[in-house]
């Protein structure tokens, strides 16, 4: 799955210390995230692109039900221009190994 977003100018510092708080609390708390990345536009330093993947619709469920998430949505909604684009993809080929349960 992906999201795109756009933040206003002046948001782009505060939207950089909530996905680091968001990715912190993934890394801490959700075994079932296997993969939450984060890019900033190399040209265009307003733009974000995340990539996640879930173990299972279950894990799915347990992010979007997180307080993390939550605080998210309460500090980065307000500093959007224009809504997020949420995609979802199946995966063909990757780097990443698969963790090994």
């Amino acid at each position: 799955m992906t999201a795109r977003f756009s933040v206003t100018p002046e948001s782009v510092q505060p939207s950089l210390y909530a996905i680091s708080d968001l990715i912190d609390y993934i890394k801490a708390n959700e075994p079932g995230t296997l993969q939450y990345t984060c890019v900033q536009d190399f040209e265009n330093s307003f733009a974000f692109l995340s990539f996640f993947e879930f173990q299972d619709e279950a894990s799915e469920e347990i992010h979007r039900a997180s307080p993390a998430t939550a605080r998210f949505v309460d500090v980065l909604y307000p500093l959007l221009e224009g809504d997020i684009i949420f995609e979802r993809w199946n995966p063909v080929a990757s780097t990443i190994t698969p963790s090994q349960e």
